[in-house]
């Protein structure tokens, strides 16, 4: 009797342990064994928008065919509670991950930030946007709207439709894809606000300029030369012409309404072009920079150097100085050395 007894507790014990191993096999194959096919690619992106639904997080991994068993994944995600726990933003799948892989990384927001380039390949309003809604969720419709939109512009920073990209800091930004516009707008704000210290605006008045015309001219004397010296007195220039009321005759100006930007020469019929970036047409400053503006340049236009030049031309040995005077007749000279220098360069356009 008792060894019938020990011999059903043998055989319960045995199908008890049989029975943990195959649940734990189960579980293994459902949330630890490797899911993902990617068809020899070592990874690939998953993109999970704004307000999405369990039904929509699984409608965007299906629509990859990325996930082999359909199955153990959702039997997983339900498992993991994945409805309670979606994180939106774009999330890195490699080769190979598990099913619990994948549902930590949406449930935990372990996703992979977008690095914002503002830099010198944004120079106008309508390359700034497609820009940002090319890298972001952002619709656009809403940062056109923004972008244009002179009330709020003018109520939150003092610009306008036509300076608004004054409000563009040169800066790297790392956000999440699925950035809000309202989050976004807070980013360019505190990146404006940051540069824009007391320091620098009660200098913006001492000097008598606006904000934005600062920036102006900052764009214009960073386009002429990336040497501080040589942009202190640049901006010495073009202040003292915009005093007397001359005309600003910048080429990059011209460049920028040209839209022209490989241009390394301004010729004669570039000038004629009607607009009014062309300031060999019209007088004082443009509508807006023509560049983004790197803070050192803006110090620089604070910072200016006072002196009595009108004039002045790069030097025909291009290091990137230039000859500064107030006599029209040698800054005649000085501008065909270097037109001869370019020449003699072979550049033509």
């Amino acid at each position: 009797m008792r060894k019938s007894k020990k011999g059903i507790i043998k055989k319960v014990f045995i199908v008890f342990v049989l029975c943990i191993c195959f649940a734990g096999y189960f579980i293994y194959k459902n949330a630890f064994k490797n899911n993902v096919r990617l068809n020899g690619k070592k990874f690939t992106y998953l993109y999970i928008k704004s307000n999405s639904t369990y039904e929509d997080v699984l409608s965007e991994i299906y629509s990859q065919d990325i996930i082999e068993d359909k199955i153990s994944f959702e039997w997983t995600a339900r498992e993991m509670d994945l409805e309670e726990n979606i994180h939106c933003g774009k999330f890195r799948i490699d080769d190979k991950m598990s099913n619990r892989s994948i549902i930590n990384a949406i449930k935990k927001n372990k996703q992979e930030k977008i690095k914002l380039y503002f830099n010198s390949q944004i120079r106008t309003k309508e390359e700034f946007i497609n820009y940002v809604t090319d890298k972001l969720e952002l619709s656009k419709d809403e940062v056109e709207d923004f972008c244009n939109n002179d009330q709020k512009l003018d109520k939150v920073f003092h610009l306008n439709s036509e300076n608004m990209m004054c409000l563009v800091v040169p800066k790297i930004h790392e956000i999440s894809w699925a950035t809000t516009f309202e989050e976004f707008e807070k980013i360019l704000k505190k990146s404006y606000d940051s540069l824009w210290t007391d320091e620098k605006r009660t200098k913006a008045k001492i000097i008598g300029f606006t904000i934005p015309e600062v920036i102006i001219i900052a764009s214009i004397t960073q386009s002429e030369s990336n040497i501080k010296s040589e942009q202190q007195k640049i901006a010495g220039v073009y202040i003292n012409r915009l005093k007397k009321g001359m005309r600003l005759q910048a080429d990059p100006t011209v460049v920028f309404a040209n839209q022209n930007f490989d241009a390394q020469r301004v010729l004669s019929i570039d000038k004629e072009i009607d607009s009014p970036y062309n300031t060999y047409k019209y007088k004082g400053l443009p509508p807006g920079p023509i560049c983004l503006v790197q803070p050192s340049s803006i110090d620089a236009v604070l910072n200016y150097t006072k002196h009595v030049y009108t004039f002045f031309c790069a030097k025909p040995d291009f290091s990137g100085y230039s000859n500064f005077t107030n006599n029209y007749l040698i800054h005649q000279k000085n501008a065909k050395a270097y037109q001869e220098a370019l020449n003699k360069k072979g550049i033509n356009r």
